[in-house]
């Protein structure tokens, strides 16, 4: 039997998976995937379920069943490449044939002290579920800090600002404008956004230090009952610490096939692979179906594709609160009512599709 292991069950993980079963599996294939939870997680709600106005349970959902699919709760903690082998926490190991690795990402700190400490995450579901636990048990009046205004901090201030309006949040970001990679206009109309519910945004700003319940801006201490880490990521601890190219931002280099120059049966899916679009589940998911395409032909017998075409993303969509939203699709910007309910509509075709 040919054994396939799938580490993490993401939005590649889960393509993968969604695009060879029930019926498009080899009779001599099988597949472990490896995840810390019993289900798949919606990353893009995260800052959703922080902010308290989801529940957990939206944003799960189970994985298939299949009777050549084996499911193994753990932590990956290393990756034996040359003994084909997955090292486990609780020290068990995983042998394969073919390997997906789509561990996902985590918080980069760009080496400001404590912050890895003394901050809260919504990188994975057990970090998205403490910070909801410390925002939703403060006071009113408390300050909430969140550093960093890309897409995932600009969702959480402005959904904490709808479901807590007590609270006084204050969102800091490099640039001279928060969400510096979107066009201006849009960036005005969330800034515009902010400034009618309250949020106090501090742009400009340099976080130097973190303590607890203060940080650092310019060396200037502000206190902050809560400090929500979202400036940045960067691949796995596991993938970090390959012994493989890598680009800055330690995500793995991948040939067009999506496996390791060095080794064609360890694919790389998701924020651990280095491609030239910003990670995002969109193309996690194009990533899983050209990955599948090249299984299936190895399987047959048959030679894979040399490349494929570009994955071509739909556009990004983002909320600002229950009711307003902002987005870019085909290239055009859209802001208010109807960014949002474009992206109400993609969550529920996706777990119409998935559920």
């Amino acid at each position: 039997m040919k054994k396939l292991v799938i580490l993490g069950g993401g939005y590649g993980g889960m393509k993968i998976l969604n695009e060879l079963l029930p019926n498009h599996l080899p009779e001599d294939v099988v597949i472990t995937l490896v995840d810390r939870v019993p289900y798949h997680c919606l990353k893009t709600e995260y800052y959703a379920l922080a902010a308290g106005t989801i529940s957990d349970k939206e944003v799960r959902v189970d994985f298939p069943q299949h009777p050549q699919l084996t499911v193994k709760y753990g932590e990956v903690i290393g990756i034996e490449a040359k003994d084909n082998k997955v090292l486990l926490k609780d020290g068990d190991s995983i042998f394969y044939d073919d390997l997906v690795i789509g561990l996902g990402c985590e918080d980069k700190y760009h080496n400001v002290p404590g912050a890895d400490q003394y901050t809260y995450s919504i990188q994975r579901i057990e970090k998205a579920r403490q910070t909801y636990s410390a925002l939703n048990n403060l006071g009113p009046g408390s300050v909430v800090g969140i550093v960093g205004a890309g897409l995932s901090g600009v969702e959480l201030a402005s959904e904490l600002s709808e479901s807590r309006s007590d609270l006084h949040i204050k969102l800091f970001d490099r640039g001279e404008h928060i969400l510096s990679a979107f066009p201006d206009r849009l960036s005005k109309f969330v800034e515009n956004w902010f400034v009618e519910h309250q949020v106090e945004m501090i742009n400009h700003s340099n976080i130097t230090k973190v303590e607890e319940n203060t940080l650092y801006n310019h060396d200037k201490p502000i206190h902050c009952d809560v400090i929500v880490w979202t400036a940045g990521i960067q691949a796995n601890k596991v993938v970090l610490q390959m012994d493989a190219e890598k680009d800055r931002s330690g995500r793995l280099i991948i040939t067009p096939r999506h496996h390791l120059p060095t080794d064609e049966h360890i694919f790389i899916v998701g924020d651990c692979a280095s491609l030239p679009h910003a990670p995002s589940a969109q193309l996690a998911e194009g990533q899983a179906m050209q990955i599948v395409e090249v299984l299936r032909k190895r399987w047959n017998g048959e030679e894979p594709p040399a490349e494929f075409p570009p994955i071509k993303l739909k556009g990004v969509l983002g909320s600002l609160g229950k009711k307003q939203g902002f987005g870019m699709m085909a290239d055009h910007a859209i802001t208010g009512r109807v960014a949002r309910l474009l992206k109400s509509g993609v969550l529920w075709l996706y777990k119409f599709h998935n559920g």
